[in-house]
């Protein structure tokens, strides 16, 4: 064997080996966001003020178990049925995959569970004939998705269980703040903004660009932190600003 054949052959030995180097490391993340965890990146404004324009969350997968929603990229294989499925806790933040398009992953507070009765009166969720407290929290500044700021009342809502949140209302009389009474069917859940006026979520059917009643089928996982925040509006600025817009208190802050 002449020395130039015996170079060209470890140089595709090294290259090949590298190659399934490369190839391993890329199988466990994609392994590792499909069946652990996996980010995003909150691109509009209606879980505010729990969720912020610009937010980066972490989800969990494993808590609700898996299907071929969990997957780490959208592959169009026909829904099926949860494996090691467990169903969210009432007031747990969720991504899903929005039944209209299963390529978009939208994010959601569960309000309403199998078997539950859900209605809006006067802005108010009522669960089983219950309303669903409410704790004046003053006013706070409500981000639309086109980056404009308009005054929000805070309020504490209190879920049946005792898990309490934040919301915003913006209007007194929404268009959204008064809705019959539906009973989440099985395998479904309630879902719905905190942002209670600019949010399309069960409370719209899909046909106009809302949740409707989700299937458990279409979760992704669990959002549990936010592990970055950059303030999109301050695109706007020169560019030699844009490091002001990290919002550090935000970084690595649990999500409830």
């Amino acid at each position: 064997m002449s020395l130039e054949s015996s170079t060209s052959g470890s140089m595709v030995r090294r290259w090949g080996g590298q190659i399934v180097q490369i190839a391993a490391i890329v199988l466990v993340v994609l392994l590792a966001k499909g069946a652990l965890a996996e980010p995003f990146y909150v691109p509009s404004a209606s879980m505010e003020p729990t969720l912020l324009i610009g937010d980066a969350l972490l989800a969990s997968k494993y808590p609700y178990g898996y299907s071929t929603a969990s997957m780490p990229i959208h592959v169009s294989f026909p829904e099926t049925s949860r494996v090691f499925g467990e169903l969210p806790k009432r007031g747990d933040v969720v991504v899903f995959r929005w039944p209209g398009d299963r390529s978009q992953v939208w994010v959601k507070r569960v309000i309403g569970l199998p078997g539950d009765r859900i209605q809006m009166r006067d802005g108010q969720v009522w669960i089983n004939g219950q309303p669903a407290p409410l704790k004046a929290d003053g006013i706070g500044e409500a981000e639309d998705d086109n980056g404009s700021d308009e005054p929000a009342h805070r309020y504490v809502e209190t879920l049946p269980g005792g898990v309490s949140h934040t919301i915003f209302k913006i209007h007194d009389n929404g268009r959204l703040d008064n809705t019959a009474e539906v009973t989440v069917p099985p395998g479904h859940l309630f879902v719905m903004g905190d942002n209670r006026d600019n949010s399309a979520d069960s409370r719209v059917p899909v046909r106009q660009g809302g949740v409707g009643l989700l299937s458990t089928d279409n979760l992704v996982g669990r959002v549990d932190a936010i592990v970055g925040s950059w303030d999109m509006g301050i695109r706007n600025q020169p560019v030699w600003t844009w490091l002001s817009g990290f919002r550090l208190a935000r970084f690595f802050t649990a999500v409830h």
